[in-house]
């Protein structure tokens, strides 16, 4: 039992974790070297990985995307979707996907003459199931080197330690005044039971002792 209860803890602090690491925001310094539009099919699960803001009809089966191509200091390449988040999750609440490619645009640049942006982003780029990490904003720097704190995060998971911090005390302070003096109770009627069970053991065996004893003297034997 040991080993499942901590391989269902693992599962679940993957889930969370995942779950977290795919909604909070992201920064990547990168060079934009690109735009464009492209319909994509909306049909199977990957669907999942696609904002459905409340403007879209979710039935839809496909739908044209905007795509922002840029570079990352490494050389590595990178892709994001513009797509509005409208009221759906996660909340972002963007609205401004138009304005947004319009910056992407403005900041398009070759790497002789590089320009370099922030961008801020959710999810994740899994080429595998052709998912794509959505641009939530844009803003341009000095250069690659520029630091970024993750001011949002920070702040974030600041709360949740509270919060978590504050649900333990409440839990701890509610075992103590609830559930331990109703587990004591429980153990001491428990131990009453025990004692009175006993007891009747007790005196079933001597009622059927004085039975066999009765059973010996019709038979002319002597008691025991």
């Amino acid at each position: 039992m040991r080993y499942v209860k901590w391989t269902v803890l693992a599962i679940l602090a993957a889930i969370v974790i995942g779950f977290l690491h795919y909604t909070l925001p992201q920064h990547d310094v990168v060079r934009i070297v690109g735009t464009y539009q492209e319909r994509q099919d909306l049909s199977d699960w990957t669907r999942i990985f696609w904002a459905t803001p409340d403007d879209q009809a979710t039935g839809l089966i496909n739908r044209d995307v905007q795509f922002i191509q840029a570079v990352k200091a490494n050389g590595k390449a990178i892709v994001y979707r513009n797509e509005d988040t409208g009221w759906s999750w996660p909340p972002y609440f963007k609205f401004d996907t138009a304005n947004l490619l319009a910056r992407a645009q403005d900041l398009i640049s070759t790497s002789d003459n590089p320009k370099w942006a922030v961008v801020t982003h959710y999810g994740w780029r899994n080429i595998y199931f052709s998912s794509f990490p959505n641009a939530i904003a844009i803003k341009p720097v000095a250069g690659p080197d520029v630091r970024i704190i993750p001011w949002f995060n920070l702040v974030f998971f600041i709360l949740l330690a509270a919060v978590l911090f504050m649900i333990r005390r409440m839990w701890l302070q509610f075992r103590e005044r609830a559930l331990d003096p109703a587990l004591e109770d429980m153990g001491e009627a428990w131990e009453g039971v025990e004692d009175r069970a006993g007891q009747a053991a007790d005196e079933a065996r001597g009622v059927w002792g004085r039975f066999r004893g009765w059973l010996m003297t019709l038979k002319g034997k002597p008691r025991a």
